[in-house]
């Protein structure tokens, strides 16, 4: 799980890199993304010590729970959007629906490896 960690923080950051660049570095909240994927990041390296992995992945479930909670919105606005309708910042949406979408499978990800974890220590004594 610390290399998936890695890899959804860093999505993240892309996310936000792009959206800030191609919205032509106008909206700075563009950038929230890149912030929310940059502790993730540093959740991931040190769960790579085996010291750290449980807090540090715990830690990284936090804030894969709480990037979904914030971003959730969007994907209510995305159906519109795809339809052709109006909305309010369209890339805002798009932004907001692939972090709440990519923060789920993170958030699924870390719950199943939370029990294959507990499940392999009540097996081994």
């Amino acid at each position: 799980m610390p290399i998936v960690t890695i890899v959804y923080g860093t999505l993240l950051v892309l996310i936000g890199v792009i959206g800030y660049f191609g919205t032509g570095g106008v909206s700075k909240t563009a950038l929230i993304p890149a912030a929310i994927g940059i502790p993730a990041i540093v959740c991931g390296f040190f769960a790579l010590k085996e010291a750290y992995l449980k807090h540090a992945m715990h830690g990284a479930a936090v804030i894969g729970l709480l990037a979904f909670l914030g971003t959730i919105k969007g994907v209510f606005s995305l159906p519109t959007l795809l339809s052709g309708g109006e909305v309010e910042r369209p890339a805002a949406i798009i932004s907001q629906s692939l972090v709440a979408g990519l923060s789920l499978i993170f958030i699924v990800l870390c719950i199943k490896s939370f029990i294959d974890a507990r499940r392999a220590k009540e097996a081994a004594g």
